[in-house]
């Protein structure tokens, strides 16, 4: 009877089982996996840094070339930090400030303007015992932010950084962009839970120690300094850790899908010249849900069907998760309905920005200007300009 029953199984899983039936069973099965490792991880996750016994003094610096509307109005919010802090606006243009912040002009040669601004800044002011933080004009700064950077430092860490967690978004493409980095496996929290050597962090919001700002100056012709400085400190064996708190970047309506399209697709060719390790596993493991779910559609199969909705399953657990994490930052919690769904735009977006990416590998567009993007992120300017200046 046991014999008749493994041959029935068997007939069964033959009978069923074309090629691309067993690929997408295995696909679905290997991203159902990660999404259970990761959820697993991060269900243990606790702060690792207690509120700070004293307030030192800070200095913020706000790196920016051209601030929008919604930056100027980032910039003038009051933070509501307890310590001595300054902050410094640093761009060539002087933008309208509030009263007590400081504008330091700067117009720095280098290919990644923004590292260029933040050298020039700590070679023009006196940093003395502050710690030193750089945080993109997009984000909210909140007192909870600068003492969730600042922590770890003071803790030994060499390079601290928050997630950034878009909030507010009003239309498709700000919510694709808000389920893509708060809900996803490209969710940040994500990132630290499951990075192996160096850590993924973000550059919008950063701590630097006097060994992160030695090595700053040896990536300023890297688009992805984040991720050189993480990996140059921790070959050093240097500690880069995440704040409890995140970089809140509020979103409003985007507009055009062209906005986060671009970002991400610039990201992903950031990617494949800094890590090209990693950049297969993005279909394969962190957007795979839209193609596995038309593959299961078309095939018709119940193993294949099975597996797929276990992976949905298993990511909108993930997406919980996150957003459960996050909801204590949060001002105004809006319920858990958006974790539900907009996950699923977040992979759309990303597997979108993939695709595009695979179409001009080895070239991206940053501020205007094309760059050929060399092993390890360095970017080669390989448009001259015009008027016969620097190409």
């Amino acid at each position: 009877m046991s014999a008749l029953t493994h041959e029935g199984l068997a007939s069964v899983l033959m009978s069923d089982a074309s090629v691309p039936v067993l690929v997408g069973v295995a696909w679905a099965v290997l991203a159902a996996g990660f999404s259970a490792v990761a959820l697993f991880r991060l269900a243990r996750m606790r702060p690792t840094q207690g509120p700070l016994s004293t307030r030192p003094a800070v200095l913020l610096l706000r790196p920016v070339d051209a601030p929008t509307p919604r930056e100027l109005e980032n910039l003038s919010r009051p933070i509501d930090y307890a310590g001595p802090l300054e902050q410094v606006v640093v761009s060539p243009y002087r933008p309208r400030l509030p009263p007590g912040m400081r504008w330091l002009p700067s117009d720095p040669p280098t290919p990644n303007r923004k590292v260029g601004h933040l050298l020039y800044a700590l070679e023009a002011l006196p940093v003395g015992a502050r710690v030193v933080l750089a945080v993109d004009a997009d984000v909210a700064v909140t007192g909870a932010l600068v003492e969730g950077l600042a922590a770890p430092l003071l803790q030994g860490a060499a390079l601290s950084s928050a997630a950034p967690t878009p909030i507010d978004a009003q239309d498709g493409a700000g919510r694709a962009m808000a389920g893509l980095l708060r809900y996803t496996h490209h969710s940040f929290l994500a990132l630290q839970v499951m990075s192996a050597g160096a850590k993924a962090i973000c550059g919008k919001a950063l701590g630097f120690s006097p060994a992160a700002m030695e090595e700053l100056k040896h990536v300023s012709d890297h688009i992805g300094e984040d991720l050189e400085l993480s990996k140059r400190l921790h070959a050093r064996g240097l500690q880069v850790a995440l704040s409890t708190a995140p970089a809140q970047v509020p979103v409003g309506t985007v507009g055009s899908w062209d906005v986060p399209l671009s970002r991400f697709t610039r990201w992903m060719r950031v990617l494949a010249s800094h890590r090209p390790a990693l950049f297969p596993t993005v279909p394969l493991l962190f957007t795979p849900t839209v193609p596995l779910v038309v593959l299961a559609a078309l095939m018709g199969s119940p193993p294949l069907s099975l597996a797929v909705a276990v992976l949905v399953g298993m990511r909108v657990l993930l997406a919980l998760r996150l957003d459960a994490l996050s909801a204590p930052h949060e001002a105004a919690p809006r319920g858990r309905s958006r974790a539900l769904t907009d996950w699923l735009l977040g992979e759309l977006l990303l597997l979108t920005a993939f695709g595009v990416s695979l179409g001009r590998q080895g070239t991206v567009t940053w501020r205007g200007h094309t760059y050929a993007l060399l092993p390890g992120g360095r970017m080669v300017r390989v448009w001259p300009e015009l008027n016969g200046g620097p190409g």
